[in-house]
């Protein structure tokens, strides 16, 4: 189906002689033309919904539940801006386990950075509790070392830095970036046809010398 809304390109198989003739191009479909959702556009609940993928799913199989067809499954990879499905998709737990094992000498031992705790500094303003100290901010180990001042409301103290920051493990951090490919778009139904026939508009080419016509244009 995403084929059949890709247009063609005519490749010129030379050395051919002069003047070309039509034997003389090659018809490839043109994949340099990219599609790409404006990032902005999943901000609009009514458009898109979240969705999270479960172990075990797949592009075709999400598809298939949204869309009640699996070959809709392209319109997902676009809708997400994926550049290789086959890597921009989350992998089980005994895969990622398979791929840090093979990659890293030591993934559950080896630090790949720090980052902070989130830390309350004890008092309130307003009711709401005082954080002296944010959560999940990327440091380095001399920071996990040393120690660091607060006002606690009363006065200055100081904190341990193995308090208010932690080590991220190897595993710990290709964990979190596996995590985060679960969080995708899916496009309403309500909004597939318009999506589809935007999609073929915009693959349709303009006009110019190269153009023989809106789906099929050569170079060379």
């Amino acid at each position: 189906m995403y084929f059949s809304y890709i247009p063609f390109i005519k490749y010129d198989s030379k050395p051919i002689k002069y003047p070309f003739s039509e034997s003389d191009y090659v018809a490839a479909k043109n994949f340099f033309r990219r599609y790409k959702v404006n990032e902005d556009a999943f901000s609009y609940s009514v458009v898109f919904k979240k969705y999270s993928i479960k172990d075990g799913e797949r592009l075709d199989t999400i598809a298939k539940k949204a869309y009640g067809n699996p070959f809709y499954d392209w319109i997902i990879v676009l809708t997400n801006n994926m550049i290789n499905p086959m890597f921009d998709m989350p992998l089980t737990e005994s895969q990622l386990r398979t791929f840090c094992e093979a990659q890293y000498d030591d993934p559950y031992s080896t630090i790949h950075h720090y980052e902070t705790i989130e830390y309350k500094a004890g008092y309130q303003i307003g009711g709401i509790d005082v954080v002296a100290i944010k959560g999940g901010l990327i440091v380095d180990q001399t920071y996990y070392n040393t120690q660091h001042k607060y006002w606690n409301g009363e006065e200055i103290v100081s904190v341990a830095g193995d308090l208010v920051s932690k080590p991220v493990f190897m595993f710990d951090y290709e964990q979190a970036e596996n995590e985060k490919k679960r969080e995708i778009y899916l496009l309403k139904p309500k909004y597939l046809n318009i999506f589809i026939e935007d999609f073929r508009k915009s693959n349709l080419y303009a006009e110019s010398t190269d153009r023989i016509n809106s789906l099929i244009k050569k170079t060379g």
